[in-house]
């Protein structure tokens, strides 16, 4: 099980189906590894916008990685953190370009290695090295309070950095400097700018403008790039209200993070996202598929068969129908309240950009159209209640 933004417990165990997210649209911020996502999502039926919003950068050759090595080497520390499989993979991989990998294993042979979370300890194996101890909430802060409770004084504590040089990550390390340790630091990835600044830009709109369903995070340094984007369109009140960081609380567009690591930027700006128990890839995916699974913008079992409302698309009976913005901002104003009478006022409201009753009236005739043409009976699920309204025909 998992836990949903308002606490609802969600499964996690639905098998891969094709129908699972039908009509969904889920954004992918994510650089490494994004292909995994975006090919589980597409499987389960989902549209998905991928718009990485930082990249990772390995640093083989830099001058500071290589002399960083070569003082491990000299100058074995006492105590090695190892923070990332990635990060641990990608030293010995730049040690080995340099013909130094084999005495870095040997010059750590007996250096006491705490790992911050499991994929860290199997590198640490992987590599030949054996861990003392593995921190249980994968956080380096965890690790930070387990030397200390050990005791640094005097001796040489070698941490291999999470991602860039944040200052917030190099500031929960202070502490072990402030007991008297020898602290020395390792950086073996940075992040860098994306490659394509428009893709976040119209990020950023979809989210503002609530034509996602959801948007994943899988690294905190690329959910503080996303905010500072919003924040640079002058959208991020916007933005933080689609996720539910407004006054109502509730999110439009949910936001998934694969950790609670990923998560702190996000909740101290007041949104809380869907986080999955286990802090894997493979576990967000099948939490936030559950999720938007059981919950989508609206649902009503009507005549014609079930009907799903997603941000840009609805599903009527197991079929995606096209249709314009106009319709399906009228069918999801209407879907949300089955069967109540919506007048035209109401309407009017959901109608994006429309300044008149006409505009109403134009967008119930193309949602009938439209229904008519895609769906058996569908035309008919759109009711005209005299001198009051339209309301949506429910079973």
């Amino acid at each position: 099980m998992s836990t949903t933004p308002t606490g609802t417990p969600t499964s996690t165990t639905s098998e891969l189906d094709p129908t699972q997210l039908l009509g969904a649209t889920i954004g992918v911020t994510s650089h490494r590894r994004s292909d995994e996502l975006i090919a589980t999502f597409t499987r389960r039926g989902a549209d998905v916008v991928h718009a990485p919003t930082m990249r990772i950068v390995p640093i083989t050759e830099d001058a500071d990685l290589l002399a960083a090595t070569r003082a491990a080497i000299a100058d074995p520390p006492d105590v090695l953190v190892v923070t990332t499989a990635i990060g641990l993979r990608g030293w010995l991989s730049a040690a080995e370009a340099h013909g130094l990998d084999e005495a870095l294993v040997a010059a750590l042979a007996d250096t006491r290695v705490l790992a911050r979370g499991p994929k860290a300890r199997g590198a640490v194996r992987a590599a030949g090295l054996s861990e003392a101890w593995t921190a249980a909430s994968e956080q380096t802060a965890e690790a930070v309070e387990h030397l200390l409770a050990q005791g640094v004084a005097g001796r040489s504590v070698l941490v291999q950095l999470h991602g860039a040089h944040t200052q917030g990550a190099l500031d929960e390390l202070e502490a072990l400097r402030a007991a008297g340790a020898d602290l020395r630091t390792v950086a073996v990835y940075r992040w860098e700018p994306p490659d394509d600044p428009g893709a976040v830009d119209g990020l950023v709109d979809a989210l503002a403008t609530r034509s996602l369903d959801a948007v994943t995070f899988t690294a905190a340094p690329g959910a503080v790039a996303l905010l500072e984007a919003a924040e640079r369109r002058g959208r991020l009140p916007e933005v933080l209200a689609a996720m539910g960081g407004g006054a109502s609380g509730r999110p439009d567009v949910v936001c998934c993070a694969v950790g609670d690591v990923t998560a702190a930027p996000l909740r101290e700006l007041g949104v809380e996202p869907l986080v999955p128990e286990r802090w894997r890839l493979g576990a967000l995916m099948r939490c936030l598929s559950a999720h938007l699974e059981v919950h989508p913008r609206a649902r009503a079992t009507t005549p014609a068969g079930e009907l799903v409302v997603r941000a840009r698309a609805a599903v009527l009976d197991g079929r995606v129908l096209d249709l314009a913005p106009g319709a399906l901002a009228v069918l999801a104003h209407l879907a949300a309240e089955p069967g109540r009478v919506a007048s035209r006022t109401e309407l009017l409201r959901a109608l994006p950009a429309a300044t008149d009753g006409h505009a109403v009236e134009v967008a119930v005739a193309r949602l009938r159209s439209s229904l008519t043409a895609q769906a058996p009976s569908g035309g008919a699920l759109v009711r005209t209640v005299v001198k009051r309204g339209y309301a949506l025909d429910v079973a």
